[in-house]
């Protein structure tokens, strides 16, 4: 791993020269379908995203930053394209399985030293902005490792000023997601706030944000994605997130699922229920075992439907893909019935979900968006994002910078300031009389 990034940074990308910079995202976008996006990495436990965020106006940059999980490490860093005509850079993402963080920081490591060949005798060493209760547990790992600053952040107002640079200030980022309309993108809001954040990562955050630091955690679940990776791990021979998700996508939840349909054998339209809504998640393998239990004894030929099922020692043998299936449903339907309530509860309107549960998987975002709308009757909506699981890692990326950072002619505006207040200055020291 180390060989192939170092040279992917030789080749094409510099790392900036240290100093302290506000950032510029004047002409900013999403880098899709670019083989520079295309991860170097082949090692089990660690991901690359691709999708970049191209800055075209920016150059410089001298710290890393990453938020550690209980089952994720999401990590973000500048690197500049020297090849390019504009000479900027991006913002790059990449994850790394938590219980595998020496490989996070065998990365920063290779950051590190790229940074160190190329900044010269002068500037600042690199930094890392650590956020997440890892940034906590690994602190001293990370600082004996790497040998640098571990400027620590809040988790939450992390969350809170990734979302809010996410949602202002990078175009098609933010986006609606249904089975008849895939992908959506929303356009920028003048009235942004306030909004409700459901953050999916091990566990659930629920946060009501009323404006850029006026936030409070309003609710939550312990139900989330480390519920999944851990009852996948003890049900199927699945190891890794991906491959669970994989499996999912080929599982057909009535395997396992008692439907309103195995109950009433049709619709129950009175209440608004097709045959197809779950009535009891995993609610159909009780009963198939005891019906398989019952042949054995009857000595009763089984149809082939139930033959399928039959392992050898007697019991049903269920599909890893069907229980995926239900399981994914069973949480993301528990997630997106929460968030609506918590919504109705501190009147909102706008309801995000963030974390590196959704991996922008269709199924999952479908569930999460039905949810929201089944329940509000079509009055709300749920949003998501094209780099849902960097929100805290880009967020403490930011707070490294000066409070106007990110924000759109931030640059400009901080200038003009500037060269008022060293003109006022000027004239006052002028118009002084003479003290002689």
């Amino acid at each position: 791993m180390a060989t192939s990034t170092s040279n992917r940074a030789s080749a094409r990308l510099e790392l900036a020269n240290p100093g302290t910079v506000k950032i510029n995202v004047k002409g900013a976008f999403i880098v899709d379908d670019d083989p520079r996006s295309k991860s170097p990495v082949r090692t089990d436990g660690v991901s690359y995203e691709g999708h970049d965020i191209r800055l075209p106006n920016h150059k410089e940059i001298s710290h890393v930053a990453v938020d550690i999980g209980g089952s994720l490490a999401k990590l973000v860093y500048f690197t500049r394209e020297i090849d390019s005509a504009d000479n900027g850079g991006r913002l790059n993402f990449i994850n790394f399985e938590t219980s595998r963080i020496d490989l996070c920081i065998d990365f920063i490591k290779e950051l590190k030293a790229e940074h160190e060949k190329l900044k010269g005798s002068s500037g600042a060493e690199l930094c890392v902005m650590a956020t997440g209760g890892g940034a906590y547990l690994y602190y001293d790992k990370l600082k004996e490792s790497l040998n640098v600053d571990i400027i620590r952040e809040d988790e939450m107002e992390c969350l809170i000023t990734g979302l809010d640079f996410f949602i202002t200030e990078i175009p098609n980022e933010v986006f609606t997601y249904s089975e008849t309309e895939p992908m959506q993108f929303a356009e920028a809001r003048p009235d942004v706030y306030p909004y409700l954040l459901v953050n999916i990562g091990s566990g659930v955050s629920m946060i009501k944000v009323s404006g850029p630091k006026q936030f409070q955690r309003v609710g939550g679940t312990h139900l989330g994605g480390g519920t999944f990776w851990g009852l996948m791990s003890l049900l199927t021979g699945a190891r890794t997130f991906d491959d669970m998700l994989a499996m999912a996508d080929r599982g057909d939840n009535s395997g396992v699922d008692m439907l309103v349909g195995d109950i009433y054998g049709m619709d129950y339209s009175k209440i608004g229920l097709k045959n197809t809504a779950i009535a009891s998640t995993f609610g159909k393998v009780f009963r198939l075992k005891n019906q398989a239990g019952q042949q054995t004894t009857d000595g009763a030929e089984s149809s082939p439907e139930e033959r399928e099922l039959e392992s050898t020692n007697g019991d049903p043998k269920f599909k890893p893909e069907d229980m995926s299936r239900s399981l994914l449903y069973a949480i993301s339907n528990n997630i997106g019935q929460i968030a609506y309530l918590q919504s109705e509860k501190h009147q909102v309107k706008h309801i995000y979900f963030g974390g590196s549960f959704i991996r922008g998987h269709r199924q999952t975002m479908n569930t999460l968006s039905y949810a929201i709308k089944f329940w509000s009757k079509g009055e709300k909506q749920a949003y998501f994002l094209r780099h849902e699981g960097y929100i805290g890692s880009v967020g403490a990326f930011l707070r490294r910078q000066p409070a106007n950072w990110g924000r759109r002619n931030s640059i400009d505006e901080a200038s003009l300031q500037e060269l008022k207040a060293a003109l006022e200055a000027k004239h006052q020291a002028t118009s002084q009389p003479n003290a002689s």
